[in-house]
């Protein structure tokens, strides 16, 4: 890994200042999680945008606090109701996370989302980005947040590499850290990382127009190519995911049988009915309610 000298404290302040004046007058403000500070508005902000952009987001964010402003409501909402909120998000197991994040924080935690890492990380659901996503931009506190932009500007500026995936994680890590300000961490966080979604892009990235080109280690070494993106090996139609999806979408119209499940399907899914179902019914996705006929989990689940 190249080493420059912007982990030095003059190089990393100049750093840190130039992205800083670049995310005052471009950066992406007007988001509405970056107008609030509420864990719970938070939380649910990072947990809709794991794997989903964020114009895709911004409805379904917005509508989702009208509906459950809080812990208490969305601890209280029936599973199947949650779970039919969130089509067009994907992934569908998030949404039944954070309906178990927020009983158990209601539960356990009085309905206040928890402060401290390790509590958090035990939450259902949460992982050391969104631990990290929460207590920096609802608390202000001093944690270097990686996300991919982020972990690909840090690994091109410092490392000299095109992308991140030529560094290990750990050092990427090193790296955030020690260039955390003493003061005003979240700030710091969210240009970063819309600096990196905005000019230090993955395919195209506007150098041209990089305030911190002068101190780039990947410019000075000449923009070495990163190794080749792993392709996934089959297509997104014949995967689990695929079928797993369809099957919910259908569930959310009502109860089905397992027949009428499989007659949605592409023949290639059909054969895979049961397995699927059983997948989905350990995730509490779907229940078997008599018979061969399947449903969105009740309240009770």
């Amino acid at each position: 890994m190249r080493k420059t000298s912007i982990s030095a404290t003059s190089d990393g302040a100049r750093f840190r200042r130039a992205v800083l004046r670049w995310y005052a007058a471009n950066g992406r403000h007007a988001l509405p999680w970056r107008l609030t500070r509420d864990p719970y508005a938070v939380l649910v902000s990072e947990v809709m945008l794991q794997q989903t952009q964020v114009e895709r987001v911004i409805p379904y964010y917005a509508g989702w606090l009208q509906r459950w402003p809080g812990f208490p409501a969305l601890a209280s909402a029936p599973p199947a109701e949650v779970i039919r909120a969130w089509r067009g998000l994907g992934y569908n197991r998030r949404a039944v996370n954070l309906h178990r994040l927020a009983a158990t924080v209601q539960r356990e935690h009085g309905g206040l989302l928890p402060a401290d890492r390790a509590t958090l990380l035990a939450l259902p659901g949460i992982g050391p980005y969104t631990a990290a996503a929460v207590r920096s931009f609802a608390g202000n506190e001093r944690v270097a947040v990686l996300d991919t932009n982020i972990a690909r500007l840090l690994a091109r500026v410092v490392a000299g590499v095109a992308t991140q995936r030529e560094v290990p994680p750990r050092a990427v890590r090193t790296i955030a850290e020690s260039l955390l300000p003493t003061s005003n961490a979240r700030d710091h966080n969210l240009a970063l990382m819309d600096f990196g979604a905005m000019v230090c892009t993955a395919r195209a990235p506007r150098c041209q127009a990089c305030p911190v080109a002068a101190t780039c280690a990947w410019r000075a070494a000449g923009y070495p190519p990163g190794a080749p993106a792993t392709r996934p090996a089959v297509a997104f139609e014949d995967t689990a995911r695929f079928a797993r999806g369809r099957i919910i979408d259908a569930l959310r119209a009502g109860p089905a049988t397992v027949d009428v499940l499989a007659s949605m399907l592409p023949a290639y899914h059909a054969g895979r009915i049961e397995t699927y179902l059983a997948a989905l019914e350990r995730d509490a996705l779907a229940v078997r309610t008599a018979g061969t006929m399947w449903a969105l989990p009740p309240a009770s689940a």
